[in-house]
């Protein structure tokens, strides 16, 4: 039960064969379980979770059920207010703070059903990569405690990959939550600037330039299909994307192999042969520059870098294919010295100043058995594009199938 699929656990729910009570209570004793030892939640909502069961029960029951979503166990990054709960950011001067109402996505969320299990542990204010500064403790990865999970959304990939929730919303200004997915073999997702709110990220705190530019809202899941799901429900435009259409066939769009990227041998390896598995699934396949930001530049052309980037870099293809870090995952001992930006962001951080739709999902395992992650990023508006490819990879490599946890 712990890793079904969103899809199939919600056809179970809605047939009544499986009652969200039941599964409710499987993951709280997962997390009890699990929890001590990687630290993926700051707070598990173990009453309000039970209550929310209780109620998606009784409507279900009644034929009221609201969605794929209603009775699925979720989870929330600690960046987003929740009304009565605790949100802190994982930073000590928030460690008490309690909100009195929820952000945007998060009332989409309880409006679509779903149960929402608790808050992630996350690097203090989202300014790291590693998921070791927060105040309550760092994140263990599950596939090796000795690594690190990435960051700062580290408390969900953690969570999604050791089945203790279905799937949570995050946040992604240069990566945070791309990085930790690939570190963690699972499936991160940013769409385009505002398709999906971040109204109520720690409510009226103040932002500074570069956080009102590059944070994105992402979701975390175990599969595209799972995430199309959930951007479904949070998503601030008009249509969803259907499970057909990520089934599509793959002849219509282009796929460029980024030629300028950074990797080292074992990144490109699993690259290389990720590349070779959807030239087999029928895409077509070129060669693209991958677009440069230099942060040193700052932000001044964002505006207009951003009108000219389907110009600029998406000429020859739809779709821009890379590995989501330039190097294995690093031990914690490794990252010791640079706990802020261990985990580099030199190939995620374009996207979010391009605000280009992004996913990555896993591709294979290094020799430490690590998770390496494969990277597609879409032009502007591209979000069904990436997650249909992202899809075709998953359906043709076997990668998805491992957890690091029974």
């Amino acid at each position: 039960m712990y890793y079904d699929s969103i899809k199939d656990l919600g056809t179970r729910i809605g047939s009544r064969e499986v009652s969200p009570i039941d599964v409710v209570e499987a993951c709280l004793r997962r997390i009890a379980a699990l929890n001590p030892k990687l630290n993926a939640f700051i707070t598990v909502m173990d009453d309000d979770a039970r209550e929310q069961a209780r109620q998606a029960e009784a409507e279900i029951k009644g034929g009221n059920r609201r969605g794929p979503l209603h009775g699925i166990p979720v989870a929330v990054k600690d960046f987003y207010d929740t009304a009565g709960v605790r949100t802190t950011a994982g930073f000590e001067h928030f460690k008490d703070r309690v909100p009195e109402a929820d952000a945007q996505a998060v009332d989409r969320l309880k409006r679509s059903g779903a149960i929402i299990v608790g808050k992630t542990n996350m690097d203090a204010l989202g300014m790291a990569t590693t998921g070791l500064t927060s105040c309550f403790g760092p994140v263990r990865n599950p596939w090796n405690e000795a690594y690190i999970p990435g960051g700062s959304s580290a408390g969900s990939a953690v969570a999604v990959a050791a089945g203790l929730c279905y799937a949570t919303i995050d946040t992604d200004a240069v990566g945070s939550t791309r990085l930790p997915a690939a570190c963690c073999g699972v499936v991160g997702f940013k769409g385009g600037f505002d398709l999906i709110s971040t109204k109520g990220i720690l409510g009226d705190e103040p932002v500074d330039d570069f956080i009102r530019w590059m944070a994105h809202a992402g979701i975390t899941t175990r599969s595209a299909s799972d995430t199309a799901l959930m951007l479904n429900v949070l998503s601030e435009r008009k249509g969803n994307i259907s499970l057909a259409d990520l089934e599509d066939p793959a002849t219509s769009l282009r796929l460029g192999i980024g030629n300028n990227l950074k990797s080292d041998g074992e990144i490109r390896h699993a690259f290389d042969q990720a590349v070779n598995i959807l030239r087999g699934v029928g895409y077509g396949l070129g060669e693209s520059a991958v677009p440069v930001w230099n942060p040193q530049a700052g932000l001044d052309t964002i505006e207009a870098d951003r009108a000219n980037v389907t110009r600029d870099a998406f000429a020859d293809a739809d779709i821009i294919l890379l590995p989501t870090l330039t190097s294995c995952v690093p031990s914690i001992e490794a990252a010791a010295n640079n706990p802020d930006q261990g985990v580099a962001p030199e190939n995620t951080a374009f996207a979010n100043y391009y605000a280009l739709p992004a996913v990555t999902v896993c591709c294979g395992f290094d020799s430490k058995g690590m998770p390496i992650g494969l990277q597609i990023v879409g032009k502007p508006g591209g979000e069904r594009n990436i997650l249909q490819v992202a899809h075709h990879y998953e359906m043709s490599a076997s990668f998805g199938s491992r957890h690091p946890v029974p």
